[in-house]
């Protein structure tokens, strides 16, 4: 009846004091209209009138609409935030008032406060509208792209062994291998990537772009002209908060981490019980 964790056109039945009850153009039955909040209520609202709903449960379970954008619905992928994380699991910010809940169960590595990771929507069997890290049976192998082309990918996953696993568009598994990998990938990060090899099931094998290499270039040599004016020691390393980071170097955390990764790579520096220290001079 309700499509739940997706959009849907319903009609204006009635208003109350807490909003507007909406339903069924051709269903009279005032027990399963469902309520758009007072907030969200336009002046120009009337009985009658067909608009467009996102559906999602409130905290009592019970069927609620809003004229929100959520950042993520049904048969979606999406890279979210944890805002929260308690005793059964994570809590992201999905763009709605009542946020999304991650179980552990769900939770394909231990998630970090602040941390955005990529994840799929689906209903519980309680009929709760949750989140999932384990996303690689959203993912499908028939992209459009072949070797040779440019594409953008989420990181969902990292295995020692084998190297990354990545959401090409959030939409097509793929892989970078471990042999291909530069620097620091960090799982929840988008990367520009170029189509090494389209396999037989149709999957993708992605390398790193050759703006990466630069990019990590300049960045590492950055951070050691920083290091040799701050006297040989920072105190920031990889666990450092990014807005410290961003401030201090002008680059995202992910960037730092690749860059840093370089610098330990090519023993131009190492990590102190509180921070970086420079070894000696490139």
């Amino acid at each position: 009846m309700y499509n739940l964790g997706d959009f849907q056109k319903l009609i204006i039945k009635r208003f109350k004091s807490n909003g507007a009850y909406l339903g069924f153009k051709d269903i009279k039955n005032e027990k399963i209209d469902i309520l758009l909040p007072k907030k969200e209520i336009l002046e120009s609202d009337k009985v009658g009138d067909e608009i467009e709903v996102f559906i999602y449960k409130d905290g009592k379970s019970r069927f609620v609409a809003t004229r929100k954008k959520p950042k993520i619905s049904i048969g979606h992928l999406e890279v979210l935030e944890v805002t929260d994380i308690s005793k059964i699991g994570a809590f992201l910010d999905w763009g709605l008032d009542k946020e999304l809940f991650l179980p552990f169960k769900e939770q394909s590595m231990k998630v970090e406060r602040g941390k955005r990771y990529l994840v799929a929507l689906y209903i519980d069997k309680s009929e709760r509208l949750c989140a999932t890290m384990k996303i690689r049976d959203y993912l499908t192998s028939d992209s459009p792209y072949v070797q040779g082309d440019w594409v953008n990918g989420v990181i969902y996953s990292i295995n020692k062994e084998y190297g990354a696993f990545v959401a090409v568009d959030k939409k097509y598994d793929a892989m970078i291998e471990k042999k291909d990998i530069v620097g620091v990938l960090e799982i929840g990060e988008t990367v520009k990537f170029r189509v090494s090899k389209v396999k037989k099931d149709g999957k993708l094998n992605l390398l790193l772009t050759n703006i990466s290499y630069m990019e990590i270039d300049e960045n590492a040599q950055k951070i050691y002209d920083i290091l040799v004016n701050n006297g040989g020691f920072l105190s920031v390393n990889d666990k450092t908060d990014a807005q410290k980071i961003k401030q201090m170097f002008c680059i995202s955390k992910s960037s730092f981490k690749k860059a840093i990764g370089r610098l330990l790579k090519n023993k131009k520096i190492k990590f102190e019980s509180d921070g970086i220290k420079l070894i000696k001079e490139m």
